[in-house]
């Protein structure tokens, strides 16, 4: 599809929310707030924020649960995309807009971060090893990092699932 490609940058509103799906892949939903400001007399005036919705998938989802919270000013990029639905309130159809994550990263103007690599879930290793994000092998998985995923989970991980 050809979905707009958008970069936002805001503050978390909530800490993520991870959650599986029933075939066990891992989906992360977050909420972005982002506040215009402008400059009034020798001070500064909020205008209306603005929110988005924002879902991440896969080791992402888990990754961005174990390390942003709320407040965290992030940057988000990824795909927007539109749905229509029925309110409940039996005030008709509203559209309301998600952003499919490609890559969420903290704001290093900022904080400081620590970058540890994952290692790849699956796919071709070198030397027997885990093959680390940058495609170097190594001897053994991370600390932290998943274990290799069932063929279930890989399965499913290649599906669109949709958790809710």
């Amino acid at each position: 599809m050809n979905e707009p490609i958008l970069t936002l940058v805001g503050n978390l509103a909530a800490d993520p929310e991870l959650r599986f799906t029933p075939s066990g892949v891992a989906v992360c939903k977050l909420r972005v707030a982002q506040t215009p400001r402008t400059k009034d007399g020798d001070g500064w005036k909020d205008g209306e924020p603005y929110w988005q919705d924002v879902t991440c998938w896969r080791e992402m989802a888990e990754n961005v649960a174990e390390t942003l919270h709320r407040g965290d000013r992030v940057i988000v990029t990824g795909r927007l995309s539109q749905h229509e639905y029925e309110a409940k309130d039996g005030g008709g159809k509203r559209r309301a807009y998600d952003l499919e994550a490609d890559a969420i990263g903290p704001d290093l103007r900022y904080a400081r971060a620590t970058v540890t690599k994952q290692a790849k879930s699956g796919g071709n290793t070198r030397q027997g090893g885990a093959e680390d994000a940058w495609g170097g092998a190594s001897k053994e998985r991370p600390q932290g990092a998943p274990a290799k995923q069932s063929a279930d989970t890989q399965r499913a991980a290649q599906s669109n699932e949709t958790p809710w």
